[in-house]
This record gives structure tokens, sequence and C-alpha cells, in this order.
């Protein structure tokens, strides 16, 4: 089977939780998509580049997460989700995903 990138999750936990959460007006639907996108990556992240990795990583996502929010005060809704999404997968690929395909 082969292997899903974890950006991949990374992505569809911001965009998609942002999504869900702005659709149904429910944030805790976004949250659970939020949350599983998480799992999803920190799993992935443990197998190819180690527990300490994946917990920054983890740490990464959580507080794109979290500055998404003032951000969007300052740039909008949309720039500031696509814009903590695109910093968050490219710390996934330098730090777990680029070491997993070179090996």
């Amino acid at each position: 089977m082969p292997r899903i990138p974890s950006p991949v999750f990374t992505t569809a936990g911001l965009i998609g939780g942002y999504l869900v959460a702005r659709t149904t007006k429910r944030r805790e639907l976004g949250g659970a998509a939020l949350a599983a996108g998480g799992a999803a990556a920190f799993a992935t992240w443990r197998r190819s580049a180690g527990a300490p990795t994946a917990g920054a990583l983890t740490g990464l996502y959580l507080a794109a997460f979290g500055a998404s929010h003032p951000l969007a005060k300052k740039i909008g809704a949309w720039p500031s989700v696509l814009s903590v999404t695109a910093v968050t997968g490219a710390a996934a690929y330098l730090l777990a995903d680029r070491r997993a395909s070179r090996a």
C-alpha cells in the first residue's frame, strides 16, 4: 500500500476543520476534523521520524491552528488558514516526509 504523505493529513485537518466548522456552524465538528488530521499526521510522523519529531510537529500543528485565529483578523480567514497550512505542510515534509523518502 502506498504511503500517504503527512501534509495530506495536516491539510485535511486544518483546511477541512475550518471548512467543516464554517459550513456546519458547529465548531466542535471542525475540531473533530482538526483532531483526526492531527492524529493521522502524528502516527505518520512517529513512524517516519520518531516520537520527538512527531511531538514537535504536533506542537507546530496546534500552534498553527491557534495562530490562524489572530492572523485571520489581520489578513482574512481563508488567507490565514492557507498560510498556516502551507507552513505546517512544509515543516512536515522537511522534518519527516523527506527523511522517510530517503530511507
